[in-house]
């Protein structure tokens, strides 16, 4: 064959070249890797039954499950939450009317940092990117009416996920649920915060400690609880390639598995609950190649160095999320092609959930209207594209295979060098993680400047905008009424008991028991996550983040 395919590029495309030149001298991936003019068998070379084998089975790469889509499609997730409670819980409400099957709670930021609403830190961002919980007071009303049984619920939360997830028991409790029927994930992902996004609390030990305690409790207590959502998503939107997101998010993975262990856990009794969190960026072929590549590498990974055994353990399941970093405040109305693009590209590569962006959140928080578009992208997909039913319809495609044996072999490379450095918590800590994402998004702004990279709208094809209309704003109001919530909670509820369980709370941080039950306890006596997370901070310490120079 290697004879034919010389011939035909002498014979055909040679004397076309000169003729009709390509449109650019160099096609390549982010990564700098070449694309092929053409791929043929010569480039695929896999073994189908050690390196693609069937859904359902190792080493997954295929998908996890033996029927897909076939049988259940993924759960239309839609991440949403703004101003109070109050207010998100009519946005879930409506969401779920529209068809969405289950909830992703968006939380603002003095919440994603242990602060509540009524702290001086958190002045003029309460309820601005997320909505403001400060107590359990606050998730009764989130989730008002609406059956913690009946909807699987994600919380985008992590230094403080095991306050949250606590108050999510607390309130399940409270409509008669056992915390054995919940079902949802909490994103618990300290490691990334570190490299990619900064809301972080406390320093890596006591955090790494907080993930294994929950892992531990909700292996016994909340078994179908997702434990973790290790995130790629935030590390491919502060800038790293596709390769780089699938490298640095495994060796975080490793980094928690190898965590576990050491506090003593069983890597079966833990392992399947864990879960995944991508970015579906623009590349289509590239992203569905990445996708599989993650499955396949995490399964080798489970098997031969951490000597799973349950094949669970094995299946790398994740949630996707379309790339907000490729939405455009120009020209909003071409998002949405943009993310439907994304759409195809997350379920051609089997996602387990996936999320939407709408076309105006470049600009703001996303508008009812814009929300059910970007659901109705999801369900179009679903009901009329027909790629939902046939299970990893591009499987065999020459280019797609070596992509995703490119795609394998480049990212172990990256998690070997990770391994030398001491695993991913001392390659964050020496920097090098961050700096391979501050090159690469250097070089991707640098590609878009010189119009290597055309981004419509932005470098070309370009068109005189009116300003936008109709974009959601949050009342600064908001603040204050969660203020008043919070002086009101303070006067009314049992304040010895209050005292109390963050003095059990303190006690338990210095010893080595599992934290999650003295938790529990203090937010069912209404303790605000500032007081909880106050506690730890007294005792753990805050990290600093290291100076970049």
């Amino acid at each position: 064959m290697k004879e034919s395919f010389e011939k035909w590029e002498a014979n055909k495309v040679n004397k076309n070249l000169e003729r009709f030149p390509e449109r650019k001298k160099d096609f390549k991936f982010d990564t700098d890797e070449e694309i092929k003019r053409l791929y043929t068998p010569l480039d695929a070379d896999v073994n189908y039954e050690e390196d693609l084998g069937y859904p359902g089975q190792y080493p997954f790469t295929r998908g996890v499950q033996p029927t897909m889509y076939r049988g259940k499609l993924w759960t239309m997730r839609m991440y949403a939450g703004f101003a109070t409670a109050e207010e998100s819980n009519q946005r879930y409400k409506y969401l779920i009317e529209q068809g969405s099957m289950g909830l992703s709670v968006a939380f603002d930021l003095p919440t994603q940092m242990g602060y509540d609403s009524s702290d001086e830190i958190a002045e003029g961002e309460v309820g601005k990117v997320g909505v403001a919980i400060d107590s359990l007071a606050d998730m009764e009303i989130l989730f008002d009416g609406i059956q913690l049984d009946k909807v699987s619920t994600s919380m985008t939360i992590n230094a403080p996920a095991s306050v949250l997830l606590a108050m999510y028991i607390a309130v399940a409790e409270k409509q008669g649920i056992s915390p054995d029927k919940l079902r949802g994930t909490i994103q618990n992902d300290i490691l990334k915060e570190y490299v990619a996004r900064g809301t972080y609390i406390f320093p890596v030990k006591p955090s790494m400690r907080l993930i294994t305690d929950i892992f531990d409790y909700c292996s016994k207590e909340v078994p179908k609880w997702n434990t973790i959502s290790i995130s790629g998503y935030h590390i491919r939107e502060a800038g790293a390639n596709a390769v780089q997101e699938v490298a640095f998010t495994l060796a975080d993975g490793i980094a928690y598995v190898n965590a576990a262990i050491d506090a003593g856990l069983n890597v079966d009794d833990f392992a399947p609950r864990l879960s995944f969190f991508f970015n579906a960026h623009n590349n289509l072929l590239e992203e569905v190649a990445k996708f599989r590549a993650a499955r396949r590498i995490w399964a080798r990974i489970m098997k031969d160095k951490f000597k799973a055994t349950n094949p669970k353990s094995m299946a790398l399941k994740f949630h996707t999320q379309t790339a907000g970093c490729t939405l455009t405040a120009q020209q909003p109305e071409n998002n949405i092609v943009r993310v439907a693009i994304q759409t195809l590209a997350a379920v051609l590569g089997g996602t387990q959930s996936l999320h939407t962006n709408s076309k105006d959140e470049a600009l703001a928080l996303p508008t009812e209207d814009s929300v059910m578009v970007a659901l109705r992208t999801q369900q179009i997909v679903a009901h009329e594209s027909g790629v939902a039913d046939s299970i990893d319809p591009l499987a065999g495609s020459y280019y797609i295979e070596s992509l995703t044996s490119k795609i394998e072999e480049d990212a172990m490379n990256i998690i070997n060098k990770i391994e030398e450095l001491g695993g991913a918590p001392l390659a964050i800590e020496k920097g090098y993680i961050q700096q391979e994402i501050m090159d690469s998004a250097y070089k991707y702004q640098r590609e878009i400047e010189n119009e290597e990279k055309i981004i419509v709208g932005v470098n070309k094809f370009q068109v005189e905008e009116e300003p936008p209309k109709g974009l959601l704003r949050v009342d600064p109001i908001v603040g204050e009424r969660q203020k008043d919530k919070l002086e009101e909670l303070r006067q009314n509820r049992d304040n010895e008991r209050v005292r109390e369980t963050l003095e059990a709370l303190e006690k338990a941080c210095s010893s080595d028991e599992n934290l999650m039950p003295y938790i529990l306890d203090a937010v069912k006596a209404y303790a605000t996550l500032g007081e909880i997370c106050g506690v730890m901070r007294e005792v753990f310490g805050e990290y600093k983040q290291a100076v970049m120079i």
